[in-house]
């Protein structure tokens, strides 16, 4: 029988491991800097909690049964902070507003009939929780902005889609209730033909096109709003919006204008987005790929509070294998695993000891050193120097039974 991982899991070997590392260091950098804190929910949750107010979807869990209680492995991280920030007392008493950061793997159930189909990934980003508004939405794109300059992309390999979920689901429901469902369905999709067989008036045929093709250049999707009759509270919305990209663009004066697209047919997958949405999307070559989203959730800490108590939040995840993906076709990402720098030696038995004993004293003399103790008994010396050779170890240590080093450098 030959034992393979579980159908749509994958192991990481060392390779993937330094370049997810070098990814993760360079984030974690920045989220530190903006003032950030890691924290570590649980992968495991009540089944009930992640479905909580209808936020995420039954079908996108990989569920567990243990006992009569029904669990799910996470598909995103963001609703298990949020459920922490309303449950833990330690919270009431870090006044607001809580900036964290993670670092997780989520897990998503494939589509039926998607046998194999990758279902764990990972994922970095960050949640703001108790500050509303367009100062902390600004916050959170240009920490998103400088993740992507940490990482080493410009300015014309990326590109933001910023919706506004508020103001796309009060135009859905100017339609009759039976159709809101199919629309939102198409929009989300992008499936315009799926659109144009639906149903509908010729009255609302046309307004329907009009909300899938509000994407665009800002000032022109602005524009194209005003060919409907906007709610005063609508009108506020797209205000906001308007405002938060001014202030982005002015937040780096002197500098390239940030690639910004309006899409105010952007629909999240998970529904507890209230607010602004994005995408980060990738645009080198022909081929587009999404690197992170997130978006406001001013109504989920409500779900989970024992008082329902409310707590603005909005945040971002990056799609650690999108990433390392896009990052595959530069010279940024690391090509080989990192070589020790030492390869200590005994030259006979009775110098084992020894050689343990020298290569801890070479540890304790920096943290970031890398040195190994040979465990083979080679026939020859220079065959452990080709092993050396080989791994990249510039150093070899010959230690003999006094305990005496003799460094030989690798060519």
């Amino acid at each position: 029988m030959v034992y393979q991982s579980a159908p749509g899991a994958r192991d990481l070997l060392p390779l993937d491991v330094a370049q997810k590392n070098w990814i993760e260091d360079r984030l974690y950098q920045v989220f530190h800097q903006w003032g950030y804190h890691r924290i570590i929910t649980s992968t495991l949750e009540r089944l009930d909690t992640l479905m909580a107010g209808g936020a995420i979807n039954r079908s996108t869990v990989i569920q567990l049964q243990q006992g009569q209680e029904e669990l799910g492995l996470r598909p995103e991280v963001t609703a298990s902070i949020a459920r922490t920030a309303a449950t833990r007392k330690y919270f009431n008493r870090v006044t607001n507003p809580k900036r964290f950061y993670y670092s997780a793997n989520v897990f998503v159930r494939s589509p039926k009939g998607d046998y194999g189909q990758q279902q764990e990934f990972y994922q970095a980003g960050v949640e703001l929780l108790g500050a509303g508004g367009v100062v902390a939405d600004a916050e959170i794109l240009l920490l998103l902005a400088d993740c992507l300059q940490a990482l080493e992309f410009s300015l014309d390999q990326w590109v933001w889609v910023i919706g506004e979920a508020g103001l796309t689901q009060s135009l859905l429901s100017s339609f009759p209730a039976e159709y809101q469902k199919p629309i939102r369905e198409a929009i989300a999709s992008l499936d315009y033909i799926a659109l144009q067989q639906l149903d509908l008036p010729e009255d609302l045929q046309q307004r329907a096109q009009l909300l899938f093709n509000l994407r665009g250049e800002p000032a022109q999707v602005f524009q194209n709003l005003t060919a409907l009759d906007l709610t005063p509270e609508e009108q506020s919305k797209l205000e906001n919006l308007k405002t938060l990209i001014d202030l982005l663009q002015e937040s780096r004066p002197n500098q390239p204008p940030l690639p910004i697209i309006v899409d105010l047919s952007l629909i999240r997958t998970f529904d507890y987005y209230s607010g602004i949405v994005f995408e980060v999307a990738s645009r080198q070559g022909t081929e587009v790929k999404i690197l992170g989203q997130g978006g406001r959730y001013d109504r989920l800490v409500a779900v989970y509070h024992p008082q329902h108590e409310s707590l603005p939040g909005i945040g971002f995840c990056l799609n650690i294998e999108a990433l390392q993906q896009v990052l595959q076709g530069g010279d940024r990402l690391p090509t080989e695993i990192p070589a020790s720098d030492c390869l200590v030696v005994p030259l006979t038995h009775q110098a084992l000891g020894a050689a343990f004993t020298y290569a801890e004293t070479l540890r304790s003399q920096t943290s970031s050193i890398r040195v190994q103790v040979n465990l083979l008994e080679w026939e020859t010396q220079e065959a452990v120097r080709n092993y050396a050779k080989e791994r990249r170890i510039p150093q070899i240590a010959w230690i003999d039974a006094q305990g005496n080093p003799q460094i030989e450098s690798i060519s």
